[in-house]
């Protein structure tokens, strides 16, 4: 053990022995940005004390309770009660579905073992549905994340708009919908718009591509009682419902992660009653355009999105788009900023985009939180723009060869 004015330093091999790790782990913290050493000496020795011990064992922690490093960055940097209470419970969150998941495989395996006993005869549609489950185990941790990742960035606007009107309640005072009518989500992430939409004698098939959405949405809406709330799987360029089923149609900023769009809005119309009413959100070119500012500010390099998502279905553009199937498209526009003045929910919001954010910042986030509270104290807040809006379209156009292939004679 060495000592200076400061005090008492381990060397990395005496810290990691202290640690019960290997000296490589500790050598691989300090190269993924982790866990520094809180000095290195004029000998080029790396210098660890009892406060980076604590730290380890944080890292350590974290790590058995099956968090990335690149959490376990973000919770160490942070380090504040409330988050790292809030990333418990999400831990938790994912490791019930997954859970969940391994019993759907296990009851796969048993119903495949039972068949092939009794019958002595291999199906081979029960084998591949198998292999197909099995191979979900991968994916299903990015899509659980997918979902942690919506209600950070819904967390940003809840805590830091300007408008006193949230954007779920302001897009449910949209909605002109009476008493005794059916109603179709598409797209409905976690289910948030029905927190904000109020108690309405209704039917409300609340739907999305994911499943694992689906089941967030209902778990988050199961006891709000917000009229009757049927909760379904689909895929809103092919969805199961019969023609003219529903008086009114929401996707709320959906179309932009739709592979075919045009596709999608014919089976829109197809669902819909003719004098049904599309409601369909979106964003514009100017949206949230200064976090883009600050992280190439930080690093040219970083790209918060490979996609421009209002290229592919905007405010600008959008309205030609819908005009195709629809008599009417009026646009109507929330007005809102974001004041931002605490470093770590935006350095959330940054980390929790689909760019390479993650990768160029693993191991400088603790300079990129100090860059960011810097421009905050600057400028006494990060003004962000807001640029969102929904569009309300009437006059269904419907396609007949659509309505006829759906219900062949």
């Amino acid at each position: 053990m060495k000592r200076d004015a400061k005090g008492e330093y381990y060397t990395s091999g005496e810290f990691a022995k202290k640690a019960r790790v290997t000296i490589r782990t500790i050598r691989f913290y300090d190269k993924q940005g982790i866990l520094k050493p809180s000095k290195v000496n004029e000998s080029g020795y790396r210098l660890y004390t009892d406060e980076d011990f604590g730290r380890l064992q944080k890292i350590l922690s974290l790590k058995y309770l099956g968090f990335s490093l690149e959490e376990i960055m973000a919770m160490t940097i942070n380090d504040d009660a409330e988050d790292i209470v809030y990333s418990l419970e999400l831990q938790k969150d994912l490791i019930q579905k997954k859970i969940r998941h391994l019993e759907m495989m296990e009851r796969t395996l048993d119903d495949t073992f039972r068949i092939v006993k009794s019958s002595g005869v291999i199906d081979w549609n029960n084998i591949l549905n198998l292999i197909h489950i099995t191979n979900m185990e991968h994916a299903i941790v990015d899509q659980y994340k997918t979902a942690v990742n919506l209600n950070v960035r819904i967390e940003l606007h809840n805590r830091f708009s300007h408008n006193p009107v949230p954007w779920f309640s302001w897009l449910a005072s949209q909605i002109a919908v009476k008493s005794g009518e059916i109603l179709l989500e598409v797209g409905c992430g976690n289910g948030e718009l029905w927190k904000y939409a109020g108690s309405r004698n209704m039917e409300i098939h609340v739907t999305d591509i994911s499943s694992g959405m689906v089941e967030d949405a209902a778990r988050l809406l199961g006891g709000l009682g917000h009229g009757h709330l049927i909760f379904e799987t689909e895929d809103c360029q092919k969805l199961s419902y019969e023609d003219n089923v529903f008086d009114g149609v929401i996707a709320n900023h959906v179309l932009f992660y739709v592979k075919d769009i045009s596709k999608a809005l014919g089976e829109i119309c197809r669902v819909m009653k003719q004098e049904g009413v599309f409601y369909c959100s979106t964003y514009g070119r100017e949206h949230m355009k200064e976090i883009t500012l600050l992280v190439q500010e930080f690093d040219s390099r970083i790209i918060l999105s490979e996609v421009a998502l209002y290229e592919l279905f905007g405010l600008e553009n959008g309205q030609a788009m819908l005009e195709r199937h629809f008599q009417s498209v009026e646009k109507v526009m929330y007005d809102d900023y974001l004041l931002v003045d605490e470093a770590e929910p935006l350095l959330d919001y940054i980390l929790s985009c689909h760019g390479n954010q993650s990768e160029i910042l693993s191991q400088r986030q603790l300079e990129f939180k100090e860059f960011l509270q810097k421009k905050i104290r600057e400028k006494g807040g990060i003004r962000i723009t807001k640029m969102a809006g929904v569009f309300i379209c009437k006059g269904n156009r419907k396609n007949p060869l659509t309505v006829t292939q759906r219900n062949p004679l």
